[in-house]
């Protein structure tokens, strides 16, 4: 009897089949259905409107001889890279930080999280203010040359990008990180202690190898949104001076929709899909086992 009733009471609501079947129809139409008709322009010469013509894969071939995506890539790549370590480095200390025995300890948290609730273009768009007026200003008044000058119009703005993206990215990492150290068993620091394991030592040998879940999903979503910076470009600099801060996301929206280059860029878009998924798929297989080794 009360196996039977066990069953009754773990049945799945027929409600819970309708939301999950419609967010499947509404993902299916505003996600897959663009994104498979991306792909089939990119082997056209659409250019967003008119006729078209297949042209197989001279958009694929164009691309590895294109200097603007050659040095779109260069710079998506330095920039995911640089700013994945900074934001991991730094998220990590400011867990272990906040997870320590502290006063106002909630109010500080909700403080680094303030960042990721207010948007990155919001964010964005607030240090264009500062870089441009506020920095500048306060250069000129101590005397400083280097400060003196706005960083996001000279070819040390990827710099300026990405002090901002690694105060943005910091809170949801933070997060992640806290999540992890207070799943850790107090006991675990106990019997290290007791060992002689303390400081550094405690937190190599100990904490970083138990928060290797926690590591490996704030690698991978780092290096995945990294890869496809676009907002805070935008708001910042719009891919100047120049080109000098074009990503990949922000070089196809510019020529794919105001270039005339629609297919051409789709082929890009299908390019940079296939990186972020194979970094992604190698960062999951060595970070697994990475963990494996460590349990």
């Amino acid at each position: 009897m009360r196996k039977k009733n066990f069953r009754k009471n773990t049945k799945v609501h027929p409600t819970c089949y309708i939301t999950v079947c419609a967010m499947g129809i509404l993902f299916f139409l505003f996600h897959t259905i663009p994104f498979l008709r991306g792909v089939f322009y990119s082997f056209t010469d659409w250019r967003g409107y008119g006729e078209w013509n297949f042209v197989g894969l001279r958009n694929y071939v164009h691309l590895l001889t294109d200097r603007d995506i050659v040095n779109a890539y260069s710079f998506t790549i330095r920039f995911s890279v640089i700013t994945t370590i900074l934001v991991n480095t730094i998220s990590l200390i400011l867990a272990c930080a906040l997870n320590a025995k502290i006063k106002f300890k909630n109010t500080i948290k909700a403080f680094y999280f303030l960042p990721y609730m207010l948007g990155t273009l919001i964010v964005g768009f607030i240090f264009n203010y500062i870089f441009a007026n506020l920095i500048p200003g306060a250069g000129k008044a101590l005397g400083i040359q280097e400060l003196s000058v706005n960083v996001l119009g000279t070819n040390r703005a990827m710099w300026g990008i990405i002090v901002v993206s690694v105060w943005i990215g910091c809170a949801f990492n933070t997060l992640i990180y806290l999540a992890g150290l207070q799943s850790i068993d107090t006991d675990v620091y106990e019997a290290a202690s007791l060992d002689g394991a303390a400081g550094i030592k405690r937190f190599w040998k100990i904490t970083f190898p138990l928060l290797a879940p926690s590591f490996t999903i704030n690698m991978v979503l780092s290096a995945k949104n990294y890869l496809m910076v676009y907002d805070q470009i935008m708001a910042m600099t719009n891919g100047g001076p120049g080109t000098t801060t074009t990503s990949i996301a922000v070089l196809i929206y510019k020529k794919g929709f105001g270039g005339g280059q629609f297919a051409y860029q789709s082929a890009n878009a299908v390019v940079l899909f296939i990186i972020v998924v194979l970094i992604a798929f190698f960062q999951l297989k060595v970070l697994e086992k990475r963990e494996d080794k460590l349990r």
